[in-house]
Formats: structure tokens, C-alpha cells, sequence
């Protein structure tokens, strides 16, 4: 049962622009657009440049969508065209209404990254990766080149200075003369101020204070602004423009203009940019400035006006020139500030030319000359195209504008934050604007796209986006699934999602040093970090809703000031275990682990980082290894992260338990397991900040299961920090202390852990810790995933189960209860509902007539507390909602949540089974729910106590004595007549299914734990039948012992390490026969020295009187029937028991009946020695003796008194004993004659195996049942191929009903197929159900029969095996029809003749189901 399809629908709504939304779905989905309400019945085509399949991407190409109409109706609620997905990237859609457009938007389709030898899949969220300085890696050709982005080049790149209109320069963008008149002035300014001219003024190369910021101010005011005369650049020249008029004025014909209020004279910018270059226009001035006559003094007067009219439009020109003057001298002093006196700046010390007073806005390729000449080269284009713009980005300026174009005066305010570096690329809006550097970008995309996987956009915002979808979808074509990391500094999301979804980019990236305290960095890991812990679990088919971009978290980037400074070298571990536990990608930057204590320059740092030496000391300067920094602990955390994204756990919860603690829980909803990590950070020195010792306690819920790590920052006496001239070098003097997956109680950090409730089964873990000392961390493993104990109590638990806990099966009117209190009790009656519609049924009738049925189902739940009641309350929510449609409605809504959530907690239960059920077919899926079905716990446990010192046992509070008590599931024999209180638990049953239910499905620790709860009930050699708990315990079987231990045999072989379990201690209740029962832990044994018991106690021989022998514990009983015996014959080494008055197999039917006479009598005594019985010696002994002779089990032998002697014998002869006589004694030869046949007279089928051997009844020895089939499968090695395959074809034939198999020959003289056990009359052979086992059709030995044949088929040849397959799955196809039918969603106990349905039956059998299971297994 895979997972269906992932379908998201997109609603499509008149006029709706969703340019700005971001919607991001993966490959493989489908997207479905369907008409919103606005635009149902209408004409609408939907159009999308995704391509076809096989199609290349073609951004510029779009194409139409087909409408479907899956109802075929008229309306349009069902309509829909698609995508399927399967190409990552951004694509387009837009739809039109008839022909004009009426919204439209982008999809993002995220990348699918595979690493690793395997090439295996790595998600998004496992993303972990870091930042290197490519020039700090020593030599290495072209990894420069390669590692640079496509926004920006170096200012002197070879390629730039042979093709310069590539950048921004002052030949192509004129209006850049005058921001770079005024960068020459500040630059020759910060030369003066290097030189020491300005130190009588107040400035010394060594800027210190505000004082000199003063100063600073006033000279630029005085001396640079006054003499470069920025204004300039935008005014006109007075005297010339006003010659220009006058001349135009005393033209002879000269036109009349008339005025025009609209027109207002105006300076026209000179696009050149020359001083005083700028013009007006003439023809307004002719029609403002009209002379009243043509007379001079007229035309003087004019002039005058025209004159004082420009001076004006000049003077506010200056006046907007001092405004930017204003912004350019703050913007300057305040990066002065920074660089030199803030103490979170870089702090560069004495201006140089090296370090100027100002980073330079512009290149200058030419050697030093005086200002006024430098000017002149500005209107010389073969050198002013060298004179380019510097990059950079500006502080909250609209990313989506070029600040380098006309109309942007950023360099002139000095507002651009300067990559002196780097130059400004000038694209244009195509690439035929600027060929070559089109030509040269794209090829550089290419040859990146061909060597890496993914690339960053560092400072996306300034390439334009234009460019960077031409450069991107170049680099698709050659990685098509390229992940791209960008960093934005937008500052508003919609601005984000512009860049995200026109570019497709996978990862924005996330800072966690712009958190000011360690609440604000709790805070970006739950904005960024996945979604809320207790999601709704969501339907594969659903709307698409818009996304917030994908994070890749840094805990620090190349940009960011140094974290040591900024907070301290204790908070380094801490804030990378918060960033790390974030769902999202996560990423650092080289030199952070290694605790480097400055900001790495990315412009001018010139050294190479460290080389890694395991063997290098905390001293050792240019070398580092796992003893460095935080390295180590670096190392786990990433590996966590990495398990936490693959692994599914994609809910987050963050916990700000003090000003300095944060809680962070990752929670998988799939395996239902959390992990916490607390972190306690160090944004303060804890050398000079105070930081109390007392550290709040912490309730986790759920159980710790390990401390997958635990690290804490400390000090190491090693030289202090110096900062070497050749190796970027770290703090020599902190490391960290880690461990990993250590148990709670060998935590250094934690100092006590107790455990307490919230409710009757909610448990919380009370952590105190002692030693979480600032710069420490501990991670948590949780258990707290609703397991398959809880899910038998959500979904199944029938009437006798539920009244146990003080409750029942949801009674409807009219009709009857369900079969089951939890949900699968509602699903079975709605699978009936459903195809037929039957609306009409009292169950829909009760679901409309009121709530009583849907309060029921939430708060049954909730009333249980736990995970379970985390069930309830995503119900009860659900059902909220459900409560306000029309009651003529819920039905229907009702069934629908009800699936969601049934089919989600079905695939909770499959994904912590075997990987045999999570890959196999819905037949074995549907049959592993048996083992939900029918392992629970129950209001009071039903196995007898384990050891207190076996590891791993569940335990939980008991509600009333509030003390701690053990919880194991038990294994109810069969629904609903053998599932409650002391007749719940059976040994013969437990063990018959307990493969099939545990070991198959994957469920090792419960089978684990019931065999050794079972095994400290061992008295006399035997295990009980009915366990009672082991204080009521009946020890009146022969066979459960041997089932017993064919268990432990098959736990050995099927589990990893299985043979541990014979060393794990049993809590034995009654090392004696006669001892009264010890409580738990009082006497403990490991387990292979109680199967060693039970071994000499059988050869010993076994005879005892059960205890309270009498009506009081059998009321049908006669007095001998009460006498138990069992042994080992000495010549065959076969094992027998029993007498005429009881019944120590499986065939356990006593008669009841006083009028027919059969009261007291058993139906099948089966004394003697029963041929499973021997069949599972046989598999126990030899399966000792190949123990025995590995030196795994410690006995090679059983010792025994006879005779008064003490005699031993060898598992190697016992096992010897049985072989040699099996065949001889139990096969009815076909041969008459046959010497080993004592009574031929007896024989009434041929070359068949007896059902005993030796019984009371000689003629019993005879018939034809079963159980020889049992034998053939736990020890096939006592069978003669030939033979063992004839017997089963008569079985076949005679025995093999449509679900299960004859109990008895139909041709014996006693059989009867028809099981009635409440029928009374005179008739001894069936009153009171005498006939249960002699002839009505069990369904559990069917899987044995089946087995055998499949064994013994392959031994046959491929001819016979290919027939017997066919066989079996025709023969299983019938139990899967009624598993799919049945309500109660199991397999009976069994039918009455012909496969009838038996009312008396136990509806659903764990043997029934384990066999079937066991078969499919096998096949």
C-alpha cells in the first residue's frame, strides 16, 4: 500500500496577480489548475512555459493546457488541466479570459540533489554545507576564477580592461561625473589625512574619537565642497543661455509664441554631463519672457527676467546638490565610524592608502595627478571608459532597481556600501545591449554548471533579474537539477519572493548573527526551521498554498562580523547546535569551528587557512584536527542534522526556557520519535558577565531512550591567541568536551532524572542538570511516537477489552454495537455504507440525528491520555469544524476524516514493522494489523512481572497506587471470547502465533519480553496453558512447553543478535514446584538454564496433581483427568503424556454434556505421544545439540536418576533416537506386511502419518488429522520426501476446506463438521460442541499444511513446485476475500463444514492470522 500520488491544486481567480507569491511544489507532484468561483462557466485558457516531455526549457515559450473533465458534466467544479512535474526550476503560467489576460504567477519545482558513491537522494533539509575563501586555499589553478560570481569582476580582470563597456564607466554613464569628481576629491582628502596635513586641523591619520568625525565634517564642507563645485554639473550657464535669448529676441520676423501656463521653463540635464552644461528650452522662454515692444529697453528688461529666472532654477539646483552633499558627508562619516571606531567594526586603524578614510566608488587605472587635471580625463572617452563604478549594495533601496542607471544619485549621496574590489556590469535589457558580456557570462554560467551542482547568488538582488534568469536557464540546460543558494537583502518578503520565483532559487540564505539575543535566534529557527510540532497530518491531494522560500541557515557568513567579538568564543557551540536543529539546510563559514577571533576579509585577507594534522598539538600554529575549536562537536551536529532531515522529522518546537536556554524539538510525524536539543548560549563572556549556577529544571515528554550527544565549551592551558602572519589561525586555548550516545545516567551534564505524569498515561521526564554551563550542550533522543500498543487501543479493542478499562463498544440504535471501540469498528461498518451509498442506514441516521457517535470517537481518546490523546484532540479539532456543516452532511464529511486518519494510522503501524511487511503485498499488510489487533495492554497487565533487571521493558503509572508498573503487551488468543482477564492469555496459543504475529511483522522486543514473562511461570517442566497471570496458572498442557521453545528457536534465527535472549535474566515465579510465587527479581536465571529445565524434566519424567483439583477450576472434570504426566520414552526418544480423562493438546475439548453422558470425557485425549509434539521435540533437541556443539548453549546433555542411577544422556543421542524411530513408528506403510505396524487391524487409510503413537485408544493412533503437517514443518528432516509428499496429497484431499482444515477424516465414523456448542441433546458425539475438534475446519493448521508442501514441493522438482504454488495461492486468495469482508478484519478460529460460518467461533483467531502470515512468509 505505497503512498499515493502528491496532487496540489492551484485555484484560479479573475484579475488574481500572483507574481509575488511563492509557491513551491517538488518533482513528481502534479499540479492541477482549477476554476475559482470568479471564473466558473467562462472561457478561460491557461498558458505555461513548462515545457513539454522531451522539450528543451524555453523561458520566452509558452504553450496551452488542456481542460479535463473527469465527471464529464456540465459544471465546471471538477475541471482541471495539469502538470506533471518532473524538470526542477521556475516556470510560468498566465491565463486568459477569451483573449485578454486575467492573472497569473510562477511555480518553483525544487532541485533533487543526489551525492555520494550510491548517488542516493539528499534532501533539501540535509543540506549542510560551508563557506571557503577560494584564495585562502593555497595554490590551485583557476579555483579563483571558477568560484566567482557572475554579478560583478574584478576591477582588474584582463578581459574588463579589453572590453570596458562591459562596466558602468563614464563614457557610457555620463552621469557618474559628478559622484566620481567628488570620490577623486575624498580620495586626495584621505592621502592629505594619511600625510598628516590636516593634523593641526583636528585630523590625524589615527581617527580615535568624534571630535575628529567633527572635523572631519568641517573641512569637507570648507575645503573639498567649495572648490569641486558639484553643482555645476546640473546648471546652466547664465550669460550664455541669456546671449542665446537675446539673440533670438532681435531676429528679425521673429514668431509671436503664445504663452502656455502647462509649460514652466525648466533645466534640461546635459547628458554629458559637462559643467555648466545644461540648457533650457528656448521656445518656453520665448513664450514666458515677452518683450512689450521690440524697443531695446524692452528686450534689456526681458533679458533681466530671463536672467533672474535661471539664477533661480540654478540656485535650486545648488540647493539640491547641498541636500545630496548633506546625505554623501553623513553616509561617508558613518562608515568612518564603523571601519575605525565602532567596536563591532573592523576597526582599521590609521588611515592609509591602503585603508583610506573611504572606500573608492570608482577605478582609476592611471598614476596620481592634481585634481583639476585629473577632470580634464573625464571628457576623453579612450580614457574615461577605464574610469568604471565600483559595486555594492544599498542599505534599504529597492532591489528590483538598478542603482547605477540615470535617475539614481547613489553614488553621488555616497549611499552604496562599496566592494572596492568589483566593478558594476552594465548588461542593459538584452544581450545584443552589451554582446560580449553576455557572450563571456554565459559561457562562465556554463563551465560552473559543468563542475558543480549548485551555485550561490551572493548579493542576488544586484544582478539584474533579467540577466540572472538568462544566465540560470543556461545553467539548467546543463544541470538541470542545479541548486541555487541565494543571499537577499530585500528586507520584505514579497520583495524575497519576486527574486525566488522568477530565478527558481532553492535556498535563501538566513543569518542567525543578525539575532541580537538567543530569543530572537529561537525565533529564526522556528520562522525558518520547518513546520509547528502537532501539524495536521495532510491529504496527498490538497490546495497549493504559498510558501515562505526555503532556508539555508548559517550560524555565521562571510559577511557577518565576527561572532567572537560580537558575543563570545563560548557561544560558537551553542548557536550552531540551535542553527543545525532547524529544518531547513544549515551552513557555517571556514574558520568559525576553528574559533578565528576576527572577521575573515574577504577583500584583504591574504593568508591560507589552516591544514588539517590528527596528530598536531592545541599549540601548533597553520594546523588543526578534531581537539580544535568546536570542530569535533561540529562534526556530530552536522551528522545529526543530516539523520533529522532524511529521517522525516519536519516539526519543529522551540522552547525559551531562560534568557539564555533554548529548547529546540525536531518531531518526525512518520515514526512519531522527537529530538531535543538545549543549548545554553554565551551571547556575553561568562569570564565578565555574570551567569547564574542555578539552572531551571526541564519536563520532557515522552522517554529519553539515549543522550545522543552532550558537549560543553571549556578551557585548556595552552598559549593565548596570537594572530599568525602566514595561517588564518584560531583560539588555541578553547575546545570542547564531547560524548556521544550515552544512556542518561552516564550524563555528565545531567544530574538527575525522575519521571512524572500529567494524566493516567502521559509520562514526563524531570531533568535537573548540574553542569550546563554557558557554551554547553545535550541532545535528547525521545520516544514518543504512538506505538503499536497504542494502536491497538485506537483502533481496534472490542466489548470485553474496553469494559475491562471501564468502557464499551459505541452502541447504535436500531442496529447493534460496533465490533471494535476504536476506529476500525466505524471503518467496517462505513466499507459497507460506502458502495451502496446507503444513507439510510440507523448508522448515518445516528451520525445526522446528533453528536453522541463523533464525541464518542474524540473523547474516548483523550480520556487516555499520552499520544493517544494527541489522537483524540487532532479529532476532536477535526470534528469541531464537522459540527457546524448541515446535518444532512456529516456523514459523509465524517467518513472522510475518518479515512484520512485511519489510513494514516495504519501506515504509522506498517512503518515500524518488518521491512518483510513494509515491501510486501496488501494481503500481508492487511494481515500483519492482526498483531495490532492482538497485542494491547490492558487496565491491568496480563503477563507475570519480568526481571527489574532486564533492559528495555515498558513500563508506565499505575492510576491509583501512582507508582511505576510494568506494561508489557500481551497476545489475546482470539475475538472477542478470549481477550479479557484471565482467559486472554494462553500458552499453547501465544506461542502457535507469536512468529507469525512478533518475529515476522518486526515486533522483536514484545516477543522478546512475553517469552521470558512465560518462562518465569515454568513449574513441573511446563509453561502454563491458561496463564492467569502465573498465579492461576494451569499447568494441563503437554504441547505449549514445545511451542515454547520452537519460539525461542525461531527468535534466535530471526532476530539480530537473537541469541542474547538466551542470557537475558528470567524472573522465576516458582523455582520449585511446591514454592509459593516470589515476586519479580527475587530469583533470577538466565533463560538457556531454564530451557535446560525443561529438558531433564521431561527426560526425568513429569507427574503431579494440579493444584485445587476440582469443580473449583474445571467443573466438567473427572477426578483422574486432574493427574498430569509427561516424559520421554527411553527407545524412541519420543515424548508422551497424558491419560484417557484429559487432554493436553491443542484438541482440548472436554465434554460437558450430563444427558448425552459425555461430561468429563474428552473428545481427543491424544495420550500417548501426539505427532507435533514430537515433531517440536525433535526441531528443540536438535536445535540444542547444533547450539551445544558451538559452545552457545552450555549443555551437551541431560542428566537423570533411574533406577537410582544417575544417568546422562546427550542431546546428540536423544535427537538420534528420534530420527531413527519417527518414520518407522508413525508412517502407515502402504505395505500390509509391514513388520513395525502393531495393529493393521486398526488401518484404515494407507501411507499416511499417524496422529500418536502409543495412545490408550490404539485405534485414535490411526486417524487422519492434521497435525503431522506441524511436524513436517519444525522438523522436515524425519520425513522420507516421497512419502511425506503422498501423505499430503490424501491430506489434500481429504482434509483441505475453502479457509480451513478438517479436524478429522471425513470417512471416520465419529466426524461431524458442524460445530454447535450450544446444542444439548442425547446425541454423544456433538452435545455441547463434543464434536469442536473432530471435524469442523480450523483455519491455523492450514498454514502448516501449506508450508509442508511448499517444502517438501521444492525437494519434488520445479514441475511439482510450480502446481503447489498456484495451489497456495488459490487456497490463500480465499482468506483474503474474507479478511477484506470481514468487520472484524481477521481470520475466524474456525468454519463449520464446507467453510460455513461457525457462530460460535471466535471471530478473529491469533493463530489464524500468524499461520496465514507465516505462509505468505514462507512463499
Amino acid at each position: 500500500m505505497g503512498h499515493s500520488k502528491q496532487i496540489r491544486i492551484l485555484l484560479l481567480n479573475e484579475m488574481e496577480k500572483l507574481e509575488n507569491t511563492l509557491f513551491r511544489l517538488e518533482q513528481g507532484f502534479e499540479l492541477q489548475f482549477r476554476l475559482g468561483p470568479t471564473l466558473q462557466g467562462k472561457a478561460v485558457t491557461v498558458y505555461t512555459n513548462y515545457p513539454f516531455p522531451g522539450e528543451a526549457f524555453n523561458r520566452e515559450k509558452f504553450h496551452s493546457l488542456e481542460w479535463e473533465n473527469p465527471t464529464e458534466r456540465e459544471d465546471d467544479s471538477d475541471k482541471y488541466c495539469k502538470l506533471n512535474l518532473q524538470q526542477a526550476g521556475s516556470f510560468q503560467y498566465y491565463f486568459l479570459q477569451g483573449n485578454e489576460k486575467s492573472g497569473g504567477g510562477y511555480i518553483v519545482v525544487d532541485p533533487i540533489l543526489r551525492v555520494g558513491a550510491d548517488n542516493h537522494v539528499l534532501p533539501l533539509d540535509c543540506v549542510t554545507l560551508q563557506t571557503f575563501l577560494a584564495k585562502c586555499m593555497g595554490p590551485f589553478d583557476e579555483w579563483e576564477s571558477r568560484l566567482r560570481v557572475a554579478k560583478e569582476s574584478a576591477s582588474k580582470s584582463k578581459w574588463l580592461q579589453e572590453h570596458p563597456e562591459s562596466a558602468y564607466n563614464l563614457v557610457n554613464s555620463p552621469h557618474l561625473k559628478p559622484a566620481w569628481v567628488l570620490d577623486r576629491a575624498l580620495w586626495h582628502l584621505s592621502c592629505d589625512v594619511a600625510e598628516g596635513k590636516y593634523k593641526e586641523r583636528g585630523v590625524a591619520a589615527l581617527i580615535e574619537n568624534d571630535h575628529q568625525m567633527n572635523c572631519i565634517r568641517k573641512i569637507i564642507w570648507e575645503d573639498i565642497f567649495p572648490k569641486i563645485h558639484l553643482w555645476e554639473f546640473f546648471q546652466v550657464d547664465v550669460d550664455k543661455a541669456v546671449e542665446q535669448f537675446r539673440g533670438l529676441l532681435t531676429q528679425e520676423n521673429r514668431k509671436t509664441t503664445k504663452p502656455d501656463p502647462k509649460q514652466h521653463l525648466k533645466i534640461i540635464q546635459d547628458p554629458e554631463y559637462r559643467r555648466l552644461g545644461c540648457t533650457v528650452d528656448m521656445n518656453v522662454a520665448l513664450a514666458t519672457f515677452i518683450p512689450h515692444d521690440d524697443g531695446p529697453a524692452a528686450i534689456n528688461e526681458c533679458c533681466s527676467w530671463f536672467q533672474k529666472r535661471l539664477e533661480e532654477l540654478n540656485s535650486e539646483k545648488h540647493q539640491l546638490v547641498n541636500y545630496h552633499q548633506e546625505q554623501a558627508v553623513n553616509c561617508l562619516l558613518g562608515n568612518v565610524f564603523y571601519e575605525r571606531l565602532a567596536g563591532h567594526g573592523p576597526k582599521l586603524g590609521p588611515v592609509t592608502r591602503k585603508h583610506p578614510l573611504v572606500t573608492r566608488y570608482f577605478t582609476f587605472p592611471f598614476e596620481e595627478m592634481p585634481v583639476s587635471t585629473e577632470e580634464s580625463m573625464i571628457h576623453v572617452p579612450d580614457k574615461a571608459c577605464f574610469l568604471m563604478a565600483h559595486n555594492g549594495w544599498v542599505m534599504g533601496d529597492d532591489p528590483l532597481r538598478n542603482f547605477a542607471e540615470p535617475g539614481s544619485d547613489v553614488y553621488l549621496r555616497r549611499e552604496l556600501i562599496c566592494w572596492g574590489d568589483s566593478v558594476k556590469l552594465r548588461y542593459g535589457k538584452k544581450p545584443e545591449d552589451c554582446p560580449y558580456l553576455w557572450a563571456h557570462m554565459k559561457k562562465y554560467t556554463e563551465i560552473t554548471a559543468t563542475y558543480f551542482q549548485g551555485i550561490r547568488l551572493d548579493n542576488c538582488h544586484s544582478t539584474p533579474l533579467h540577466v540572472a534568469e538568462y544566465m540560470l536557464d543556461a545553467a539548467r540546460k546543463l544541470q538541470p537539477n542545479l541548486y541555487v543558494v541565494a543571499e537577499l537583502f530585500t528586507g520584505s518578503e514579497d520583495l524575497d519572493n519576486i527574486f525566488v520565483t522568477r530565478l527558481g532559487i532553492s535556498s535563501l540564505i538566513r543569518e542567525a548573527m543578525s539575532a541580537y539575543d538567543s530569543h530572537e535566534e529561537g525565533r529564526l529557527v522556528y520562522r525558518y526551521g520547518g513546520e509547528p510540532v502537532g501539524s495536521f497530518v495532510q491529504p496527498c491531494l490538497r490546495p497549493l498554498m504559498p510558501a515562505i522560500a526555503h532556508a539555508l541557515f548559517m550560524d555565521i557568513t562571510h559577511d557577518n562580523e565576527c561572532p567572537i567579538v560580537h558575543r563570545s568564543a563560548y557561544d560558537a557551540l551553542p548557536s550552531s547546535t540551535i542553527v543545525s536543529m532547524a529544518c531547513c539546510a544549515s551552513g557555517s563559514t571556514k574558520g568559525y569551528d576553528e574559533l578565528v577571533p576576527h572577521q575573515i576579509s574577504v577583500v584583504s585577507e591574504e593568508r591560507f587557512y589552516s591544514k588539517w594534522n590528527p596528530a598536531a598539538s592545541p599549540s601548533s600554529i597553520g594546523e588543526v584536527n578534531f581537539q580544535s575549536g568546536i570542530i569535533a562537536a561540529r562534526c556530530a551536529i552536522n551528522k545529526l542534522h543530516q539523520e533529522l532531515g532524511a529521517k522525516g522529522f519536519i516539526q519543529v518546537y522551540v522552547d525559551q526556557v531562560d534568557e539564555d536556554i533554548v529548547a529546540v524539538t525536531r518531531h518526525s510525524p512518520s515514526i512519531h520519535q522527537s529530538v531535543v536539543s538545549v543549548s545554553r548560549t554565551a551571547f556575553r563572556n561568562p569570564k565578565t558577565s555574570f551567569y547564574s549556577k542555578e539552572v531551571p529544571q526541564m519536563c520532557i515528554p515522552g522517554k529519553i531512550e539515549e543522550v545522543v550527544l552532550e558537549a560543553r565549551t571549556v578551557e585548556r592551558n595552552t598559549e593565548p591567541y596570537r594572530k599568525d602572519a602566514n595561517s588564518i589561525n584560531g583560539m588555541p586555548n578553547i575546545t570542547v568536551e564531547i560524548r556521544e550516545h550515552i544512556q542518561l545516567n552516564e550524563s555528565k551534564i545531567v544530574k538527575q532524572a525522575g519521571i512524572t505524569t500529567k494524566g493516567p498515561n502521559e509520562y514526563i521526564q524531570e531533568i535537573e542538570f548540574e553542569n550546563l554551563s554557558p557554551g554547553s550542550v545535550i541532545i535528547f533522543s525521545i520516544a514518543s511516537k504512538l506505538t503499536l500498543a497504542e494502536l491497538n487501543q485506537v483502533l481496534y479493542r472490542c466489548e470485553s477489552e474496553e469494559q475491562e478499562d471501564g468502557g464499551g463498544c459505541y452502541n447504535i440504535p436500531n442496529w447493534s454495537s460496533l465490533k471494535y471501540a476504536g476506529l476500525q469498528g466505524l471503518m467496517s461498518i462505513l466499507a459497507e455504507i460506502r458502495p451502496k451509498n446507503d444513507l439510510g442506514h440507523p448508522f448515518c441516521d445516528n451520525l445526522r440525528s446528533g453528536d453522541w457517535m463523533i464525541d464518542y470517537v474524540s473523547n474516548r481518546l483523550i480520556s487516555r491520555s499520552g499520544t493517544i490523546a494527541e489522537v483524540g484532540k487532532w479529532l476532536q479539532a477535526m470534528f469541531f469544524y464537522l459540527k457546524q456543516i448541515p446535518r444532512y452532511l456529516i456523514p459523509c464529511y465524517f467518513d472522510a476524516i475518518l479515512i484520512g486518519a485511519y489510513t494514516t494510522l495504519l501506515d504509522i503501524a506498517w512503518k515500524q514493522m518488518s521491512s518483510f511487511v513494509q515491501n510486501g503485498s496488501t494481503f500481508v499488510k492487511h494481515l500483519s494489523l492482526g498483531s495490532v489487533q492482538m497485542c494491547g495492554v490492558g487496565k491491568c497487565p496480563s503477563l507475570p512481572l519480568l526481571s527489574p533487571s532486564l533492559m528495555d521493558v515498558p513500563c508506565r503509572l499505575n492510576e491509583i497506587t501512582r507508582e511505576k508498573e510494568q506494561c508489557c503487551v500481551s497476545l489475546a488468543a482470539g475475538l472477542p471470547h478470549f481477550s479479557s482477564g484471565i482467559f486472554r492469555c494462553w500458552g499453547r496459543d501465544t506461542f502457535i502465533a507469536l512468529r507469525g504475529l512478533l518475529l515476522i511483522t518486526g515486533r522483536y522486543m514484545e516477543a522478546r519480553n512475553i517469552i521470558l514473562a512465560f518462562a518465569g511461570t515454568l513449574r513441573h517442566g511446563l509453561i502454563p496453558n491458561l496463564l492467569g497471570e502465573g498465579t492461576y496458572a494451569r499447568y494441563n498442557c503437554r504441547d505449549a512447553v514445545w511451542w515454547w521453545l520452537q519460539c525461542i528457536q525461531d527468535y534466535c534465527k530471526m532476530v539480530p543478535n537473537g541469541l542474547d535472549i538466551l542470557r537475558c535474566p528470567v524472573s522465576r515465579m516458582y523455582p520449585t514446584d511446591d514454592s509459593a510465587p516470589l515476586s519479580a527479581g527475587t530469583l533470577d536465571q538466565p533463560l538457556f538454564e531454564v530451557i535446560q529445565e525443561t529438558m531433564q524434566r521431561h527426560m526425568q519424567g513429569i507427574q503431579f496433581r494440579e493444584r485445587n483439583a476440582g469443580p473449583q477450576i474445571d467443573r466438567n472434570m473427572k477426578d483422574e483427568g486432574f493427574n498430569i504426566t509427561a516424559g520421554v520414552d527411553e527407545e524412541t526418544g519420543f515424548v508422551y503424556g497424558g491419560n484417557r480423562l484429559n487432554c493436553g493438546t491443542w484438541m482440548d475439548k472436554m465434554g460437558e454434556s450430563d444427558r448425552a453422558r459425555n461430561k468429563g470425557i474428552p473428545a481427543t485425549p491424544r495420550d500417548g505421544s501426539a505427532v507435533e509434539i514430537v515433531g517440536l521435540s525433535k526441531s528443540a533437541v536438535r536445535w540444542l545439540l547444533e547450539l551445544s556443539q558451538k559452545n552457545i548453549f552450555p549443555y551437551h546433555e541431560v542428566t537423570v536418576k533411574r533406577h537410582g542411577k544417575v544417568v546422562k544422556v546427550s542431546y546428540d543421542e536423544w535427537n538420534r533416537k528420534i530420527q531413527d524411530n519417527f518414520e518407522k513408528l508413525f508412517y502407515v506403510s502402504e505395505d500390509p506386511s509391514d513388520v513395525n505396524e502393531k495393529h493393521s487391524n486398526l488401518v484404515h487409510k494407507r501411507g499416511i502419518y499417524k496422529d500418536s503413537y502409543g495412545a490408550s485408544s490404539p485405534w485414535c493412533d490411526y486417524q487422519l488429522r492434521p497435525n503431522f503437517t506441524i511436524a513436517m514443518v519444525v522438523a522436515p528432516e524425519l520425513f522420507t520426501t516421497e512419502k511425506a509428499w503422498k501423505a499430503l496429497e490424501i491430506a489434500g484431499k481429504k482434509l483441505l476446506g475453502p479457509l480451513g482444515m478438517k479436524t478429522l477424516d471425513p470417512d471416520d465414523m465419529v466426524y461431524c463438521g458442524t460445530y454447535d456448542n450450544a446444542l444439548d441433546n442425547d446425541n454423544y458425539s456433538l452435545a455441547k460442541g463434543f464434536n469442536y475438534h473432530q471435524g469442523p475446519e480450523w483455519l491455523w493448521p492450514v498454514g502448516y499444511f501449506l508450508r509442508a508442501k511448499l517444502y517438501f514441493s521444492k525437494l519434488m522438482g520445479p514441475e511439482v513446485t510450480s502446481k503447489t504454488i498456484f495451489l497456495v495461492k488459490n487456497v490463500l486468495s480465499r482468506h483474503y476475500v474474507h479478511l477484506e469482508r470481514s468487520p472484524w478484519k481477521g481470520l475466524p478460529e474456525l468454519t463449520n463444514e464446507n467453510g460455513q460460518y461457525c457462530p460460535f467461533s471466535c471471530e478473529t483467531q491469533a493463530w489464524s492470522i500468524a499461520a496465514i502470515l507465516e505462509t505468505l512468509y514462507d512463499l
